[in-house]
């Protein structure tokens, strides 16, 4: 069993330098869809959640953002952890959440489900941030779109064999539609809802 004294320990030991450092490998992640990006702070979060998970869920969530995590997570002390630190509170309804947290292995919902903003207002969607085993050797991945030089390729894994066709009429209800971020350990990559992905041949 966790101690709940993790839920008091592991964030940020200095919040607005640590925060905006991430936000800047954010904001580059999601400028240049696939690259790898790192945590180079010093985090943690309480197990399940990796590093780059924790971080990001450090950076981004305030007491103005609804969270939303797979079961597994919410029997952890995550959601104590984020909510002592961040003040985000949570929430069962998907179509609620401003963020959603999977941990490795959890399984992935359709993103339908989730809110997928509206037209007027694109941003008030909810993005996905899902741990996976790896980055480099999974399955083979070809995002395209801006900011993106002809292609990209990824491997991240696992992720559901429906995942192409998923992202796909994710991609279609474009400006609305929901953002990802790949989490592995202290690394992480960035699909925005601007990209397109295709399965790459092996």
């Amino acid at each position: 069993m966790i101690p709940k004294t993790d839920a008091f320990t592991g964030g940020f030991s200095e919040p607005v330098y640590q925060s905006q450092t991430v936000f800047r490998a954010l904001m580059d992640g999601m400028a240049r869809p696939g690259t790898l990006q790192t945590v180079a702070t010093q985090v943690a979060p309480p197990p399940p959640v990796g590093v780059a998970a924790g971080a990001v869920a450090l950076c981004l969530c305030d007491h103005d953002t609804t969270i939303w995590m797979s079961s597994a997570l919410g029997k952890s002390v995550f959601g104590e952890w984020l909510g002592f630190h961040t003040g985000a509170p949570l929430t069962r309804e998907k179509t609620e959440a401003r963020f959603a947290f999977f941990e490795l292995g959890a399984a992935l919902p359709p993103f339908g489900l989730f809110s997928t903003g509206t037209q007027e207002y694109p941003d008030r969607s909810t993005t996905l941030i899902v741990e996976v085993a790896q980055l480099a050797d999974g399955i083979p991945l070809t995002l395209r779109g801006p900011g993106i030089k002809d292609t990209h390729a990824i491997a991240p894994g696992p992720l559901p064999e429906t995942f192409v066709r998923s992202w796909a009429d994710n991609r279609a209800q474009f400006p609305r539609g929901v953002d990802v971020i790949l989490t592995c350990g202290a690394q992480f990559v960035c699909l925005p809802r601007t990209c397109t992905i295709t399965a790459r041949e092996q």
